[in-house]
């Protein structure tokens, strides 16, 4: 019988035979990132150090691009005219999602207002969940304003915890890897899901000074 994880495989190495690549590839693609990565490099072989090492590298990578990149693709995109409601909604489900550290952070002296912004955005991308990786994380940073410095290292400690904790139970369900790979990718599945759902459904309800608000 042929499981969705072996089909994914197979898709995989029908692009490329190195599975290191792979797992660098993979760790830098929304929703999947590091903690896919990671349970593919399992998958093929890969030594769990090895992907570890090259799912951090990739998907900590895409740090950069999404904090340097998203509000110039945003903006860019916004001036396309059936692109650009859907781009204010996307902005929305990132605001919301970086609102409660605004709120936290709201009023307080600028120390103060980075460490708990630091330390919200670290936690959020640590939890190994579709949703909860650096490119959200990174994307929250930006619309919060944070600075370049704080925002790379939080969500590199995040990922790094991350993807401890999926290492660690890859490692432990390791005779288990195709259903642990299927699991995660049905839930892939459901998160983009949900996501298009709520980016149908969602109605723009912030300007673009909410947005950028500090």
């Amino acid at each position: 019988e042929t499981h969705m994880a072996d089909k994914v495989v197979d898709f995989l190495l029908s692009i490329t035979e190195n599975p290191y690549l792979i797992v660098l590839l993979v760790s830098m693609v929304p929703l999947i990132e590091l903690k896919g990565a990671i349970v593919i490099g399992a998958k093929l072989g890969v030594g769990f150090f090895e992907s570890f090492a090259l799912a951090y590298l990739g998907s900590t990578l895409v740090v950069l691009a999404a904090f340097f990149l998203i509000k110039y693709v945003f903006a860019l995109l916004k001036k396309i005219p059936f692109v650009k409601m859907l781009v204010l909604k996307v902005e929305d489900i990132i605001w919301d999602k970086a609102k409660a550290l605004a709120e936290k952070s709201r009023g307080k002296e600028e120390t103060v207002k980075e460490k708990i912004i630091f330390y919200g955005l670290l936690l959020f991308v640590a939890i190994p969940l579709p949703l909860t990786g650096v490119w959200m994380g990174g994307a929250m940073a930006v619309f919060l304003g944070t600075k370049f410095f704080i925002a790379a290292i939080a969500l590199s400690v995040g990922n790094f915890i991350a993807g401890g904790l999926i290492t660690l139970l890859t490692w432990i369900l390791h005779d288990y890897v195709d259903t642990v790979l299927n699991v995660l990718l049905i839930l892939v599945l459901v998160m983009l899901a949900l996501l298009i759902i709520k980016v149908i459904v969602k109605k723009p309800n912030a300007s673009d000074g909410d947005k950028e608000e500090k």
